[in-house]
């Protein structure tokens, strides 16, 4: 069975990982993102508090 040797294709997954992880992933992570967060003030909701009838 061909396919449990894993002679060949330890090498092209390793390769392929190495790729990513070293020339791919750093020009992905350059990119700024275009969604910055805002900077708005939180507020506090002023709540009432429920009545129940069996109180």
């Amino acid at each position: 069975m061909p396919q449990l040797n894993p002679n060949p294709w330890f090498f092209i997954m390793l390769m392929s990982w190495l790729t990513f992880s070293l020339i791919i992933q750093p020009k992905l992570l350059s990119f700024t993102p275009t969604n910055h967060p805002s900077n708005k003030t939180h507020s506090t909701i002023k709540t009432t508090p429920w009545t129940w009838p069996w109180t």
